[in-house]
C-alpha cells in the first residue's frame, strides 16, 4: 500500500495502514541531521535521539520500524544501548554505524544482534539502500508495493524495472532509468542540475550539466510525448514531475432550438 506524503512524494505503508518509522540513535547533530533528511526524503517518519538513555526512551513512545544505532554514544556503548533496546523491541532490525577503524567493535556489534553494519563516513545511498532490505525482510513493508513508485497514472518498479504509463510499457535505458526514479521519488519538487548530476552521474562525474538536459529530453519523448506533460522545467531552477491535468470533460453536446409547432392546418365547410 502507498500514499502520498505531504513532501508529495510516494509513502510506503505497512500492511496495517501506518507509515513506516525510523529511530536515528547519533551524537553527532550534524550526521543525525544529513542522514533524517535522507530518509525523510523516502517518505519515512523519523524520529531522533542523541544518547542510549533517549533512545530507549524514543523507543518506547515511537515504537520505530527501524533503527539506525551509532556504537560511539556519550553514556553507553552500541552493544549496551542494543541490549536495552532489544528489550523494548526485541525483533526490530537495527543498523550500526561504526568508526572506520572499529573493526572488532562492527563485528562485536553484528555477533550481539545487529543486523547490518555500515563505516563512517558513509554515503547516504548506501545507509538508505540496507535499510530498505532490513525493512523489507523484517515484514514492516508490503514486498509487492514497497517497491513500487507512483506518480499520475505513472508507475515505475524498481525491483523489476518495469515502466508503464497509462499501462502502456516504456522501455528506458539504464541511465533514463535511474533519472526517471530519482524524479518520481521527489515529485513536485524542483531538482537542480547539480543534485541530478551528483544523484544519477554521481560525484566524481567530469561531465557537462547539459547532458542532464539531454536526457531530460529522451525522457520527455518516451514519456511525455502525445500525451500531457508530467516533466517540467523551471528556468534557471531545475526540473520537476507531477502528475498530469485529467483532461478536461468533454462539452455536452447542443441541442438545436426547438423548432415551432407548424399551424394547424383548418378547412371551412360551404
Amino acid at each position: 500500500m502507498t500514499v502520498t506524503s505531504p513532501q508529495g512524494r510516494t509513502e510506503p505503508l505497512r500492511p496495517d495502514g501506518s507509515p513506516v518509522r525510523v529511530l536515528v540513535v547519533d551524537d553527532e547533530q550534524s550526521v543525525a541531521e544529513l542522514l533524517s533528511m535522507a530518509l525523510r526524503y523516502e517518505g519515512w517518519q523519523i524520529r531522533h535521539a542523541e544518547d542510549g538513555a533517549g533512545a530507549v526512551r524514543a523507543a518506547r513512545a515511537f515504537r520505530p520500524h527501524a533503527v539506525v544505532l551509532d556504537m560511539a554514544l556519550p553514556d553507553m556503548d552500541g552493544l549496551s544501548a542494543l541490549g536495552r533496546l532489544r528489550r523494548e523491541l526485541p525483533d526490530v532490525p537495527v543498523l550500526f554505524l561504526a568508526a572506520r577503524d572499529a573493526g572488532e567493535g562492527r563485528i562485536a556489534g553484528l555477533t550481539a544482534g545487529g543486523d547490518d553494519c555500515v563505516t563512517k563516513p558513509f554515503g547516504l545511498e548506501d545507509v538508505v539502500a540496507r535499510l530498505r532490505g532490513l525493512i523489507r525482510r523484517s515484514g514492516a513493508v508490503d514486498r509487492r508495493t514497497e517497491s513500487v513508485l507512483v506518480v499520475g497514472d505513472l508507475t515505475l518498479d524498481e525491483e523489476s524495472h518495469e515502466v508503464t504509463r497509462a499501462g502502456v510499457s516504456i522501455h528506458l535505458t539504464a541511465t533514463e532509468f535511474e533519472l526517471l526514479r530519482f524524479l518520481m521519488r521527489n515529485p513536485r519538487r524542483v531538482l537542480s542540475k547539480p543534485q541530478i548530476l551528483d544523484r544519477v552521474w554521481s560525484y566524481d562525474f567530469g561531465g557537462q550539466a547539459n547532458v542532464v538536459e539531454l536526457y531530460i529530453s529522451y525522457l520527455r519523448r518516451k514519456i511525455d510525448r502525445g500525451r500531457e506533460p508530467m516533466i517540467h522545467t523551471r528556468r534557471g531552477a531545475g526540473y520537476l514531475i507531477k502528475p498530469a491535468p485529467a483532461p478536461a470533460p468533454a462539452p455536452a453536446p447542443t441541442r438545436a432550438p426547438a423548432s415551432a409547432p407548424a399551424p394547424a392546418l383548418t378547412t371551412t365547410s360551404r
